[in-house]
């Protein structure tokens, strides 16, 4: 059994989002609100042979982050077999690929939400990555794959600054998962859907949008409901994104959608309070009764000790 089915549903997780969720950001919401899951920013996976101590920098993390997966993006399949390596050596609870990035930096690369045009490749990138981690656990170690020495090493001293010891991670099998949209120009949640299905991640996150409207208009959870739809009976858990800024509107929607989960982005920037009152939303849930989420009242001294 995975982290993903061990968690209680509906799952209210922090979302990736490049430019912000760095290990710090990370760690202050870890340790002020409580997320279910954490992400890494995306990270793109050529960086372990061209920059390899960027990767181990932007792959950092704290224990208290747990369950926290590692989001990767890229197009080359042989390299995610590589990477997913990597991850697994950096004791990662999972391994999440971004097939929605809409940056046009990322996407002009046949990368991120442009794989939704390419859906053999996208379906390639997954099962690869979920072949990497198999032979890993088998004992397929990076000298094998004549990975960098010298990354290997920074492997090892980041391994032990973090956690104080010299042990290796245990050799197991870390769920894959795909974070993605609704579409490219326009809406095509049912093939999209069912093309990733076929791979069977252990969970997909949707955003409610297409990458061509990038953050614009509204997120459009009536798509999400019909991924859920979809889904049912799979095994493979959907995750909602878009548009939620407040614990009021995760209870909304998980009831409207029949969601698996959320995972809050923007909401949470600045305010790494808002998962304090995830337990709440999930008792309201499962009551099927009126709902009231209290306010999370944060002291001065509180907000000053999250910014010293």
């Amino acid at each position: 059994m995975n982290f993903w089915q061990k968690i209680d549903k509906p799952v209210i997780g922090l979302s990736p989002m490049d430019g912000v969720t760095d290990a710090s950001f990370r760690f202050i919401t870890a340790r002020h609100g409580g997320p279910d899951v954490t992400f890494t920013e995306f990270v793109n996976v050529e960086t372990a042979f061209f920059a390899p101590h960027t990767l181990i920098r932007d792959l950092a993390y704290s224990e208290i982050e747990r369950p926290v997966v590692a989001q990767i993006y890229g197009h080359t399949p042989e390299l995610f077999y590589q990477v997913a390596h990597i991850v697994c050596e950096l004791g990662f609870d999972g391994l999440d690929i971004n097939m929605g990035c809409p940056a046009k930096k990322v996407a002009a690369n046949g990368s991120g939400a442009a794989l939704i045009l390419n859906p053999e490749l996208a379906r390639s990138i997954i099962r690869t990555a979920g072949q990497g981690i198999k032979h890993w656990r088998e004992g397929q170690t990076l000298c094998d794959l004549k990975i960098n020495p010298e990354l290997i090493e920074t492997i090892r001293i980041s391994n032990r600054l973090r956690s104080g010891l010299e042990i290796p991670p245990r050799r197991r099998l870390i769920p894959v998962s795909v974070k993605t949209r609704l579409g490219y120009d326009h809406i095509v949640v049912e093939e999209w859907i069912q093309t990733l299905l076929e791979e069977k991640p252990s969970v997909i996150s949707l955003h409610g949008r297409t990458l061509k409207q990038m953050y614009k208009g509204n997120a459009d959870w009536e798509a999400i409901a019909r991924a859920v739809k979809m889904a049912e009976n799979s095994g493979t858990l959907i995750l909602g994104n878009g548009d939620l800024q407040n614990m009021q509107d995760v209870y909304r929607r998980v009831r409207e959608t029949n969601v698996d989960g959320v995972l809050l982005g923007r909401s949470a920037q600045g305010n790494p309070w808002i998962f304090r009152t995830k337990e709440q939303v999930k008792q309201a849930l499962r009551s099927k009764g009126a709902v009231s989420i209290p306010h999370v009242s944060i002291s001065l001294e509180e907000r000053f000790r999250v910014i010293l």
